[in-house]
C-alpha cells in the first residue's frame, strides 16, 4: 500500500515540475519567474524526501535539508535584487 502511495506520488510531484518548468519558461513577468524557481525548488525538495523514503536511506533527507537552505537564501537574494537592484548593502 506504501508503494503504491510512493508512485502515485512520484507521479505528481513529476507533473507539478512540468507545469513549474512551464511557467518558468514561459512566465509574463519576473516575479513570476522567481515563484516558479521556489516552487521548483520545493519540488526538488519533496522528490528526495519520496526517494529517501522509497529506498530506506537517510542521506536524501540531509540533501533535502541542504537544497531547502540554498533555495531559501536563493530566493530571498532575488527579491531583495528585484526590490533594491543591489544584494548587499
Amino acid at each position: 500500500m506504501l508503494n503504491a502511495a510512493i508512485e502515485i506520488a512520484f507521479i505528481l510531484i513529476g507533473a507539478a515540475l512540468a507545469l513549474n518548468l512551464y511557467r518558468l519558461i514561459v512566465g509574463p513577468d519576473t516575479t513570476d519567474r522567481i515563484l516558479a524557481l521556489d516552487t521548483l525548488g520545493i519540488n526538488c525538495i519533496a522528490l528526495l524526501v519520496l526517494y529517501g523514503i522509497s529506498s530506506r536511506s537517510t542521506a536524501y533527507f540531509e540533501a533535502a535539508l541542504l537544497l531547502a537552505l540554498l533555495g531559501f537564501v536563493g530566493t530571498v537574494a532575488l527579491c531583495k535584487f528585484l526590490l533594491r537592484g543591489d544584494i548587499s548593502e
